[in-house]
């Protein structure tokens, strides 16, 4: 189960983007790396397709998960995650700051 999922807040923890926060996108695990909603935003160079036009475009690029922390629940600020499993039997993913369980 890893720590950093796709849907999650999570917190900047170094870079240019230091102490934002923003929702994954798309996590690469081979990498080690996310996209976060808003966060490390570069400038590329468009080529024309037939569903969009050419130009300059912001996008995400893909920052390194060393480099991020889960959002506790409770108050937003970063968290380490721990695990727990629950009287059923199901594994879950708890921020070690307030004991919430992380939902996503």
């Amino acid at each position: 189960m890893q720590k950093i999922r796709k849907g999650d807040t999570v917190v900047v923890l170094a870079g240019k983007d230091k102490g934002r926060s923003g929702e994954v996108i798309k996590v690469m695990p081979k990498d080690g790396r996310a996209l976060v909603r808003g966060i490390n935003m570069i400038k590329r160079h468009q080529r024309q397709t037939a569903s969009q036009e050419a130009g300059i475009i912001n996008k995400e690029a893909a920052i390194q998960l060393s480099n991020l922390a889960v959002a506790d629940p409770k108050d937003g600020k970063a968290t380490r995650v721990g695990f727990k499993i629950l009287d059923d039997g199901t594994k879950v993913r708890v921020a070690k700051r307030s004991g919430e369980q992380i939902n996503g």
